[in-house]
């Protein structure tokens, strides 16, 4: 059901990223994650109501994917981690 993707360095932070398989912005925030080598866990939602309701209420009603959690706590979706990336804040998330 759930798919642990990537392997990298070992990571600090836990990541998991809620997703839909033809998603060009899950597709984007993970090919970020693996350009830092980062693990994270992938949570495919298509088709399985009960993982979308788990995801929009982790998120406090984000019902867009990709929806992305660090060490539990929504981060929001591509942009705003790609945001964190470019600011510099990411970095800091993540350790």
């Amino acid at each position: 059901m759930n798919d642990v993707v990537r392997s990298g360095l070992p990571d600090k932070a836990k990541i998991e990223v809620y997703t839909r398989r033809y998603c060009g912005y899950c597709v984007r925030a993970k090919m970020l994650l693996d350009e830092k080598c980062i693990d994270y866990l992938e949570i495919p939602i298509d088709g399985d109501a009960e993982l979308r309701q788990q995801m929009i209420q982790r998120s406090q009603g984000g019902f867009t994917v990709p929806q992305i959690f660090i060490n539990g706590e929504p981060v929001g979706g591509c942009t705003e981690l790609l945001m964190l990336e470019h600011t510099g804040e990411l970095d800091e998330l993540l350790n």
